[in-house]
């Protein structure tokens, strides 16, 4: 691995040394920006959350930060949870109704604006690092589809979907569009070590950058170095396989801060790390019901965790719900720079969290996910209302030309309601005409179907419903023995 990085490292400085962007701003002032997004990462699974899996780097990053309690994914699985991310949209209103397929038409379409996009025009240097997947990767001139340099990201070293064929010695890497094949080591210390040496080739001025690192772990397929798997050794192998990955990605992020104390860049950088949505483990999600793939509680909330030395106090534990969606008005605050779709965005912007004052959320936290049920979740206070349509349509795995029709004619039939302050497992379903704002959240949730099924898009020649179909129920269970698919 490192012969291969060492091997791109001077055309990289050449390249970095005479891509000098019009407009760089030398402002001391703006942070730079790292982003360490898990894969399929449990709201239990570090130990700074009452984890099992031993996590230092993270646990440390945490008291020198703000810790969430109620931090949110943007959906309940990868692909859209990524764009919400990426662009501070719903991901339906931009189209991403599940996770991408391989070979499959939908996708982050050029014309949204991304969080790396945003920050060039500030002049930074932009590096994806890890997982895309909210296009095809590499390109496929049959689909011909945005890539990372074509949202704003100068440098990047990622896979489409996941590491294959596992974290261990993948194959499927693709760095600024080229093929790498196989790549000796694990999957988070490539990432890493990727990120670390693109920070080399960056000018020593003061001009800021945004690292935005998607590891894949802990994903399935899993694979763990045997030292770490060892040590967990009073548990069934494959948990022992699960809370070793999560401390082998630990030590890379441990890595990858080092590298910016050593730097003396670590006063000046905003960190955040999350998860994409939550786990498909059982037992990974804590007191929280369901997991990837639902719109309950299990499914959305994960860790959330901010740091900024010098910015944000150290110490703090914080209930207000935030999530993936309202980083890129966060960005735009903290940057100076003004998103020409401002209406369109659905997140709010921490700064006011991180200057230590009251957030006021615009629009309420919401998520859609057509393939179980329910269908979609709406975060008003503390309380938490989701709509059911009572489906008995047999669905695919990837979206198909069928669901695409579903999501725009479904209704809401059943509607559950929880106060997540008094009931963080969703055991005691409300009336909610009982509540004197019940009838109005439940006409916000109609509405906001509604609306993405107005304005989200139409994907045309999505591929047939063939092959294995089944009703929601059947493809994800609500209480999983073990571990679930």
């Amino acid at each position: 691995m490192r012969s291969q990085i060492l091997l791109f490292s001077a055309g990289l400085m050449l390249l970095a040394a005479c891509n000098s962007r019009s407009g760089e701003s030398t402002n001391t002032d703006l942070p730079n920006i790292v982003i360490l997004l898990a894969d399929d990462l449990g709201y239990g699974d570090l130990s700074c959350y009452g984890g099992t899996a031993r996590t230092p780097n993270l646990d440390q990053l945490a008291r020198e930060g703000m810790r969430f309690t109620d931090f949110y994914a943007a959906a309940p699985n990868c692909s859209p949870s990524r764009v919400g991310l990426l662009t501070g949209r719903s991901p339906s209103m931009v189209g991403m109704y599940n996770y991408l397929a391989e070979n499959h038409p939908m996708h982050l379409p050029a014309e949204e604006i991304t969080i790396a996009e945003i920050l060039q025009e500030k002049g930074y240097a932009c590096g994806h690092f890890g997982k895309w997947h909210v296009s095809c990767l590499p390109q496929n001139p049959e689909l011909n589809q945005p890539q990372p340099h074509d949202q704003g990201f100068d440098h990047s070293l990622g896979t489409g979907n996941n590491a294959q064929p596992s974290h261990l010695d993948p194959v499927n890497f693709v760095r600024n569009g080229q093929e790498l094949g196989k790549v000796a080591g694990y999957s988070c210390d490539i990432v890493v070590e990727e990120a670390i040496n693109w920070m080399d080739t960056l000018p020593a001025d003061p001009s800021p950058f945004l690292m935005y690192v998607a590891f894949h772990e802990p994903h399935k397929k899993v694979a763990s170095p045997p030292d770490l798997t060892a040590q967990y050794g009073e548990f069934p192998k494959a948990d022992a396989e699960y809370f070793a990955n999560i401390e082998n990605m630990d030590r890379a992020i441990g890595r990858l801060l080092q590298t910016l104390q050593d730097k003396g860049l670590d006063e000046n950088t905003l960190i955040l790390f999350a998860s994409d949505n939550g786990s498909y483990r059982n037992g990974s999600n804590g007191p929280l019901l369901g997991g990837k793939s639902f719109v309950y509680e299990g499914g959305i909330r994960v860790p959330g965790i901010l740091r900024w030395k010098g910015r944000i106090e150290g110490g703090q534990t914080v209930s207000e719900p935030a999530g993936l969606i309202d980083i890129m008005p966060t960005i735009c605050e903290l940057s100076g720079q003004s998103h020409p779709r401002t209406n369109t965005l659905d997140g709010t912007s921490l700064v006011p969290l991180i200057n230590g004052q009251t957030l006021e959320r615009t629009r309420p936290l919401s998520w859609f996910f057509y393939r179980t049920s329910p269908e979609i979740a709406m975060r008003i206070g503390d309380y938490t209302i989701l709509g059911r349509d009572l489906d008995t349509t047999r669905h695919t795995h990837p979206t198909t030309q069928p669901d695409m029709d579903y999501i725009k004619s479904m209704d809401l039939e059943d509607f559950e309601l929880y106060n997540l302050t008094h009931d963080i497992g969703q055991q005691q379903n409300i009336d909610y005409t009982s509540l004197d704002m019940g009838k109005q959240y439940r006409q916000q949730l109609v509405d906001r179907l509604q609306d993405i099924q107005a304005k989200g898009p139409y994907w045309e020649n999505l591929p047939p419903a063939t092959g294995n179909q089944k009703l929601k129920s059947e493809w994800r269970k609500l209480h999983p023995e073990g571990f679930s698919n």
